[in-house]
């Protein structure tokens, strides 16, 4: 029994790597092939910061410091623990996945690469309030968030516990896209920003 859970355990494990990285490879391609399309709104400095040659560097740096920190963390969980926080972080993992995709896929071509620095939306850009946008402004942040915190519990490594604690600063990201959201669709935006909340889903009715 010990040996079949283990065995499990290894298939979770290859099961939400193959997951993160397709997911984060598609998410670049799709970040590259946007930034061909012609640019709209822009705020901070996007125009600098919001490039081809950035954005895969940006990439291969954060490939690389996930190699180096993925190393165990220094804790020590009974067996039945493991199993609990390795089911327990694929669940959350693949769920956040499916939420990042369904984002991404609801986005369609108005998907764009933002930063902390600066933001640029495509020049077609429309408001998008239908899919996951209807329940939260920003599903795909979240989603990230989400996928790190779960993929600690998957994973406990020092890449998961880094990544974990850096994604929170999407919050910041996300502010500087409603600013920028503001700027191009005004009271349109407003409105949408006074029925959806940014993070946690709303279960009552107005």
């Amino acid at each position: 029994m010990p040996q079949f859970f283990t065995s499990i355990e290894i298939i979770i494990n290859y099961l939400g790597a193959f997951a993160g990285l397709g997911t984060l490879a598609y998410s670049i391609y799709k970040a590259v092939i946007a930034q061909s399309q012609p640019s709209g709104q822009q705020t901070g400095a996007a125009r600098r910061i919001l490039r081809t040659s950035h954005l895969l560097i940006a990439s291969l740096l954060f490939f690389i410091l996930a190699y180096i920190l993925w190393r165990p963390l220094p804790i020590h969980l009974t067996r039945v623990l493991q199993l609990v926080a390795t089911f327990l972080g694929a669940v959350i993992f693949i769920a956040s996945v499916g939420l990042y995709l369904w984002g991404l896929s609801t986005l369609g071509q108005n998907f764009n690469v933002a930063s902390g620095f600066g933001v640029r939306l495509q020049q077609a850009h429309r408001l998008i309030t239908h899919g996951p946008y209807a329940i939260v402004r920003h599903p795909m942040y979240l989603a990230v968030i989400m996928a790190c915190w779960g993929g600690l519990l998957l994973y406990r490594t020092w890449t998961m516990l880094v990544f974990a604690l850096m994604m929170f600063g999407l919050a910041y990201r996300a502010r500087k896209e409603d600013e920028a959201l503001l700027l191009a669709f005004g009271p349109e935006w407003e409105s949408y920003r006074q029925r959806v909340p940014s993070w946690l889903p709303r279960f009552t009715r107005d």
